[in-house]
């Protein structure tokens, strides 16, 4: 049975190990390893941030979503080489609080300074596992970053304005957290419970969901980093064709339209 129970977790030596493990497992350049810093010394960026030129023809996708979607954009973009442009904005999307300031920023990717943003056809969205982050242990398992009520609320004002785009909408379901001690700390419970809040938005606004929630929760042990939230090679791999797999549907969806 998961208990949903505050764990602490210890910090120092035993903080910097999982973060190597983390690295490894997704195959990222862990601390101390050879990584080649740009010019001026900073570190490289994400490859994953880092954005694409269009491909004239092709329909045009952006992702949102936070570090599980940088995770799976890679392999997004490898799946769908020659049917999409597959962009995203250079930034983890965090809670729902920062896509309502950023949004109008992320929905111009692509398009140069000063120009208008470009169309997109499919939007791929997701939100969850930041609002969901417990910032101060507590009643009730603690502070929310987002608590529920506020986080519907967020959702129905960024679905409004991304139906707007006239794209085509996707939800990502937030995926499973561990029922193990974290840092933060994330509730299994609080993971169905803002989910379901999500999957009600959608269902008012018809907008199709992405399961991945249920596509990871039958391989979660093998798939899932041990007490983390982030996924090996393995798990960015199998999201990546659910995400490919979704967005290939909408636009199939949208070239049926009359």
């Amino acid at each position: 049975m998961r208990s949903g129970a505050w764990h602490k977790q210890g910090t120092g030596m035993r903080t910097w190990r999982m973060m190597v493990t983390v690295a490894l497992a997704m195959g990222w350049p862990a601390s101390g390893q050879s990584q080649t810093p740009e010019p001026g010394g900073e570190k490289p960026a994400d490859p994953a941030m880092v954005d694409v030129a269009d491909v004239l023809g092709l329909p045009r996708v952006l992702l949102i979503g936070d570090s599980i979607s940088l995770g799976y954009t890679l392999p997004v973009r490898a799946r769908l080489a020659g049917i999409a442009n597959v962009h995203r904005p250079a930034a983890n999307a965090g809670p729902t609080t920062v896509g309502v300031k950023d949004l109008d920023a992320w929905l111009h990717v692509g398009a140069a300074a000063g120009e208008p943003s470009k169309a997109w056809d499919v939007i791929h969205v997701n939100f969850g596992l930041h609002d969901l982050k417990i910032m101060k242990p507590g009643p009730d398992g603690g502070v929310r970053q987002v608590p529920p009520a506020e986080y519907e609320a967020n959702l129905r004002a960024l679905i409004g304005r991304l139906r707007a785009t006239g794209a085509s909408l996707v939800w990502a379901s937030t995926t499973p957290v561990p029922d193990a001690p974290q840092k933060p700390m994330r509730l299994v419970a609080d993971v169905v419970q803002y989910n379901g809040i999500a999957a009600q938005v959608m269902h008012d606004n018809g907008i199709p969901i992405d399961d991945l929630y249920g596509v990871v929760l039958p391989r979660e042990s093998e798939i899932q980093i041990a007490a983390n939230v982030h996924f090996t090679k393995a798990g960015y791999e199998l999201l990546a064709t659910q995400v490919a797999d979704a967005i290939t549907s909408a636009l199939a969806a949208r070239r049926a339209k009359p």
